[in-house]
């Protein structure tokens, strides 16, 4: 190889590396801030003699439309159309229902989960995609979202190594192979890799990741509070209870068919029996604006609200069985979906002196009436701290009254625009879903993945195609993606392009790869192997993945041919080993997970150490295991 002297160009780009490394560690300004502070010092010092090669300046800006860039921006809103649809929820609801709210049983559901889709698909979009998944089961749980994310991020990248189309350098390696192979005499020529040829490599990589979270994640990952707020962020019993007096809770009871309880009125069960029926499950409908009037039909579930003495009482006097946790009104009850409202009856209301049953109030607002403040009394069919309990569904309604009502969302939000009505509860995600547009998107959405695992279109427009598909058939709205973007990780990523292109353009990342692998000349095959491995994680620190696999497969084929090692293996070690990412959020899914759980770059330097030797670790113990 051809020795390569060390330039002022080097010197700058190295300075620029450190500055770099020193602004995420500090974080002394914002991590987007800094990669845009980078951006333009790389642009201004490429102005200055000498310096040209650090960049073209008339392309400085092209990280913008990067293909990396371009697919993040995509994906998220492809995301958000099938998080507008409700999809995201019951996929949610699926992996609650499985893991409870157990953080040692979601953690390796939702992780495996995203590990195996990214095998197939690119990580940054399996990680984007289940973003707002992780959100619900992080809000509905109690389990901060900042415990979940990261394992997250971190097995999608992991099974980005499981299949040859699961990541950019094992795409690229093949092409790579058959390049080398032109310079190779016949007897050394190097055999491509099938599919599933690294399968066995990137379920162990996975397995690791996911074990390791479990056992040391008590250590490693940021905690956080849970927040507080009226209507999402508390559970139902707590905030029924501090406010109003309430004292109850959610419980999910079976109704089987010979129950004397068939044929009996809704309301007139409320009453007698002091709770408060909110929600029926019927030859598998789930309604929660049933008319008050209407009869119990069996078998079927209730969705009660009422006190545990009471809800018992009333199962056992109806051979009645009562579930210990919610199973199929789980969707209903989630804190992302419905949950506590509060409303003022305003003087010019049309709804003072009707009372509920007389307007079919649940059927026709979406609201089911809890309770009435009125001055310093709670009317309730659930016994309350000054036991006042009545049938409100026969109260007519005064000005001024407070209606405490369980409801979903998207209902008080159209309710919102009800002049009957003074909506007093705003922390609640005023948006409203659009299961009816559910085909459209998973159409589009099938499209993309298509496009993407049968064709050679270009990433960035395979899901480009899905997220425009979405926006004209009005899944969302153009506002509504311009919001769903994550504008601080587009920034970050597209800054921080020039500077590992400047690392690649003057030499400096051929300079290092050579003296490294200088130092290494005439050590055993083995610690070669490392050595390449650890260059190679290095360099995916500072540069594009695609970029290190691009510079090293080569260098590395000399290295292993010239000490009579396998090429092949020591051009798979580069492949594999440019994935290990995650002492800093430079890789693309990192920097995607860091503004939604609030991570600093010093947590991924804590928990992304460690996972780095052990990625090194099991990578090369497989490696030499499989091949």
């Amino acid at each position: 190889m051809q020795t390569i002297a060390f330039s002022f160009e080097m010197a700058v780009v190295m300075g620029a590396l450190a500055f770099t490394i020193f602004l995420f560690v500090s974080e002394i300004i914002r991590i987007d801030l800094a990669a845009l502070l980078v951006l333009v010092l790389i642009g201004i010092l490429s102005y200055f003699p000498g310096l040209d090669r650090l960049a073209d300046v008339n392309h400085l800006f092209d990280g913008f439309a990067s293909n990396a860039v371009i697919s993040i921006i995509a994906v998220m809103i492809v995301g958000a159309g099938l998080d507008k649809t409700g999809i995201m929820n019951k996929v949610a609801a699926v992996i609650l229902k499985h893991g409870g709210t157990s953080e040692a049983r979601v953690l390796p559901i939702v992780s495996g989960t995203v590990g195996l889709i990214s095998s197939f698909l690119q990580n940054v979009g399996a990680a984007a995609l289940f973003l707002p998944v992780v959100s619900r089961i992080s809000s509905r749980s109690g389990i901060p979202l900042s415990r979940l994310l990261m394992p997250m991020g971190f097995c999608a990248i992991l099974g980005g190594t499981m299949t040859m189309v699961g990541s950019s350098p094992l795409i690229l390696l093949n092409d790579l192979i058959l390049t080398a192979n032109t310079t190779l005499p016949e007897d050394q020529q190097m055999e491509m890799f099938s599919l599933f040829s690294v399968a066995p490599i990137g379920a162990a990589l996975m397995l690791s990741g996911i074990l390791y979270f479990l056992l040391l994640g008590r250590w490693v990952l940021p905690g956080a509070d849970a927040s507080e707020s009226t209507g999402t962020g508390q559970g139902t019993q707590e905030y029924l209870k501090r406010v109003y007096g309430l004292k109850a809770d959610v419980f999910e009871v079976i109704v089987p068919a010979d129950s004397p309880l068939v044929g009996e009125i809704l309301a007139d069960i409320n009453h007698e029996n002091h709770l408060y029926i909110i929600s029926t499950f019927y030859r598998g409908k789930t309604s929660m604006v049933q008319v008050l009037t209407a009869e119990i039909a069996a078998p079927c579930r209730l969705a009660i609200i009422g006190r545990k003495e009471a809800v018992h009482m009333f199962a056992e006097k109806f051979g009645l069985s009562v579930q210990p946790e919610l199973d199929i009104f789980v969707e209903e009850f989630a804190t992302t979906n419905a949950g506590i409202a509060e409303v003022v009856i305003p003087p010019d209301s049309k709804v003072i002196g009707k009372c509920p049953r007389e307007l079919l109030f649940r059927k026709t607002y979406g609201l089911s009436l809890l309770a009435i403040h009125r001055g310093e009394e709670t009317l309730s069919h659930v016994e309350t701290e000054n036991h006042i309990s009545t049938q409100i569904g026969l109260e007519k309604f005064n000005a001024g009254d407070m209606l405490v009502a369980h409801t979903k969302w998207d209902n008080l939000t159209r309710l919102k625009r009800n002049r009957d009505f003074v909506i007093v509860t705003s922390d609640f995600p005023q948006e409203e879903l659009r299961p009816h547009k559910v085909g459209w998107a998973l159409l589009f959405f099938g499209v993309s993945l298509s496009m993407i695992l049968f064709t050679d279109v270009r990433l960035s427009l395979c899901l480009l195609t899905g997220a425009v598909g979405m926006l004209l058939s009005r899944v969302l709205s153009i506002d509504e993606a311009y919001n769903a973007v994550g504008w601080n990780t587009v920034f970050l990523l597209a800054c921080l392009i020039p500077l590992g292109q400047a690392v690649q353009n003057t030499g400096t990342a051929e300079w290092i790869a050579q003296n490294i692998l200088e130092i290494l000349d005439g050590w055993p095959i083995w610690s070669l192997q490392v050595g390449v491995a650890i260059l190679a994680t290095a360099f995916s620190l500072v540069m594009s993945n695609v970029g290190a696999t691009v510079l090293l497969v080569p260098l590395a084929v000399s290295i292993a041919l010239a000490a009579g090692g396998d090429p092949a293996l020591f051009a798979l070690t580069v492949a594999i080993s440019t994935s290990n990412s995650f002492i800093i959020p430079t890789h693309q899914v990192n920097a995607l997970i860091m503004g939604p759980a609030g991570y600093k770059v010093k947590d991924f330097v804590k928990s992304g150490s460690i996972m780095t030797v052990l990625f090194l670790v099991v990578s090369l113990l497989m490696l030499n295991v499989v091949f």
